[in-house]
């Protein structure tokens, strides 16, 4: 499950059929896969240029992770909002953990500047959002208050839990830390902290024993 795969879904359900992407084959894959036409931003890569009046039409505009992000994409994106295309960001958080530390989340910097010019306010496909949560239960085959969220990120999964009145999980690894929820009210905290992944494991076995 991605932000990608949760927009797949939200995509086919509003009937969709024509997408700009801001991003990668990661982006890309899962909305081809669902039949949906995956169109650039501009033609020949990132490095090309496209006359505003030849920007096609589309259903909706989709940013991502794209390093490779250039003004005529901007530009392009911004004519098809202009032109009625709804606006999607595969996430608004401003870091991402990865494997050297804090990486910048460029759907929200991207779909800043297109809202700066727009006026459009994007709609969150990945976490915190309630259409991720539900895609993953839709996958699972469960309701979405069934399922238990786990996670590292304060920004992320616990909001996401609690808005579709999931179980909250926290875990100190990644973006996580030991004072991370203590600002929050106590509806918006974790239903439970723990030090990892690991330490879940044992609690499950625990539980089913």
């Amino acid at each position: 499950m991605t932000p990608a795969s949760s927009a797949a879904a939200i995509f086919t359900r509003r009937g969709y059929g024509r997408v700009m992407v801001l991003g990668g084959p990661g982006l890309a894959g899962p909305l081809r896969e669902a039949g949906i036409e995956v169109v650039p931003p501009v033609p020949g890569g990132p490095g090309g240029r496209q006359d505003p009046g030849d920007v096609p039409r589309v259903d909706a505009v989709l940013a991502g992770w794209f390093p490779e992000f250039t003004m005529p994409a901007l530009e392009a994106a911004c004519h098809a909002v202009w032109a009625g295309a709804a606006l999607f960001s595969a996430s608004q958080t401003p870091f991402f953990a990865s494997a050297h530390g804090r990486a910048l989340g460029t759907s929200r910097a991207i779909t800043a500047m297109i809202r700066s010019l727009t006026g459009c306010r994007p709609r969150i496909t990945g976490k915190p959002s309630l259409d991720a949560l539900r895609a993953a239960a839709a996958r699972l085959g469960v309701a979405a208050a069934d399922t238990a969220v786990v996670g590292d990120d304060p920004l992320l999964e616990v909001p996401m839990a609690h808005r579709g009145r999931a179980l909250a999980i926290a875990v100190d690894t990644g973006l996580g830390s030991a004072d991370a929820y203590d600002h929050l009210a106590p509806e918006r905290r974790p239903h439970l902290r723990l030090r990892g992944v690991d330490e879940l494991l044992s609690v499950c076995r625990e539980v089913a024993g």
